[in-house]
């Protein structure tokens, strides 16, 4: 880090940053001043996706807030940031959201001269790794990092003389955020049309020319599951599986646990979206071979059946490796099985309508979990004709690989922005050498 700072670009200056930024942390409101109405302030829920939401803000009178409070009203374009443990949530503020008071775990930053530093740099130098861990190094000693305007004033920063280099620096980083945050609001919106999708194709389906059955053109029936088309069948989960089985958690616990050998599929290892195997356990051959019968087969779906990620189901991929599970996660071996029953059961349990029958099977109970019998009791709708199955099964399909996709893009943003900041915010990397490069993102 020494080293770090000793070293400063050509045309760059080590300034102290209480010099060149203002920065000042909210007050301590307590409860007994909150009012129902008034003037509204701003805790850290109210930052979302870097802007305000006053919908959740709260209010003190407006005779304390322009009283004694006066000096912590928010202006327009300053920049704030929440301070709980490290860092984190920030927005600008608008016009639109004032009259706004600062609170305390937040912290309003401005330059102090436009001249001297640009508020869109000081934007992503806040956000930079050195000067964080530069700041964090001043706040030792406790269990919890905290920072605030004490620490600020020791820190020295290195930045750009020019101004319009500055500028130059920010705007490359901040097109790489709109491309961060674009790809976000898409995530949400291709998600929300898979979760319409899943609704519409769970409660009436496609019929034979693709079109969404509705009851003014189609015939439907009562049923457990309340109206479904007439061409549907209403089973239970225990009419179409072979068999149900969850394993046990092997002698010994996470102290047998290897670095490799046969995947143990335990529910932290389970989602909606498939399987997330970061911290996946493994056990030898030899404990697989006692724990056979729970032994996983290509499109097994799998259920969490205890603990808060309870009803969480997905399937077994047809690339998955050989794999077990342990007593929290029941594998569900449909009859005659396909990729597309397998697609469709998991989707059904994922869905309101699988998830209402696994928490009312659930309440009252003192601890969090569900058994084989009542597993077997839910009810699912079911495809006579295997092509609405399939159909099914490629809509769906669709929607996630679009889904996946957008996550892929996501994460390439994330490592590009962080490239980026290590090399512009350093002066390792000059700014003229990568606006062409960034050009096309």
């Amino acid at each position: 880090m020494e080293e770090n700072q000793s070293h400063i670009p050509e045309g760059w200056i080590n300034v102290k940053f209480k010099d060149y930024i203002y920065f000042q942390e909210g007050p301590g409101l307590t409860s007994s001043l909150f009012r129902e109405v008034g003037f509204p302030f701003l805790n850290i829920r109210c930052i979302e996706n870097g802007k305000i939401n006053k919908e959740s803000c709260q209010f003190i009178s407006s005779e304390i807030a322009n009283g004694i409070y006066s000096h912590f009203q928010l202006e327009e374009n300053d920049l704030v940031v929440s301070t709980s443990g490290t860092l984190g949530k920030k927005a600008f503020i608008t016009n639109n959201d004032l009259p706004l008071l600062l609170n305390t775990s937040i912290i309003r930053f401005k330059p102090l001269d436009d001249q001297k530093i640009s508020l869109a740099f000081l934007n992503q130098l806040l956000e930079d790794y050195d000067f964080l861990y530069d700041l964090y190094s001043q706040s030792t000693g406790s269990a919890q990092v905290n920072v605030g305007p004490t620490h600020l004033k020791k820190l020295n920063i290195k930045i750009p003389s020019s101004v319009q280099e500055q500028a130059q620096i920010a705007t490359i980083l901040s097109k790489v955020d709109n491309a961060i945050i674009e790809t976000e609001e898409l995530i949400v919106k291709y998600t929300h049309i898979k979760k319409g999708l899943m609704q519409d194709l769970l409660t009436k389906g496609i019929d034979v020319k693709g079109n969404i059955r509705n009851e003014e053109t189609h015939d439907f029936k009562d049923s457990p599951l309340g109206r479904i088309p007439k061409e549907w069948e209403c089973l239970t989960i225990g009419d179409i599986a072979e068999r149900l089985r969850s394993g046990v958690t092997p002698r010994g616990g996470s102290a047998v646990y290897q670095k490799e050998g046969i995947m143990l599929i335990r529910s932290q290892n389970v989602y909606s979206y498939g399987f997330k195997l970061s911290d996946v356990a493994y056990i030898s051959e030899e404990m697989n071979s006692r724990m056979i019968g729970s032994q996983l087969e290509t499109f097994d779906v799998l259920l969490n059946i205890t603990g808060a990620s309870i009803g969480r189901a997905t399937f077994v991929p047809v690339d998955h490796p050989l794999s077990n599970v342990n007593q929290h996660v029941c594998s569900i071996r449909i009859k005659n099985t396909t990729l597309e029953k397998a697609v469709f059961l998991s989707s059904f349990l994922n869905s309101i309508y699988g998830q209402n029958q696994i928490q009312q099977n659930n309440s009252g109970s003192n601890r969090e979990g569900i058994n084989y019998s009542q597993i077997k009791a839910i009810h699912i709708p079911w495809f006579s004709n295997i092509d609405e199955l399939s159909n099914f099964n490629k809509i769906i399909s669709t929607a996630t690989e679009k889904i996946d996709h957008l996550n892929i893009s996501h994460s390439k943003l994330q490592v590009l922005k962080t490239g980026l900041m290590q090399d512009l915010l350093s002066g390792k990397v000059r700014v003229n050498h990568l606006i062409k490069e960034t050009a096309n993102v």
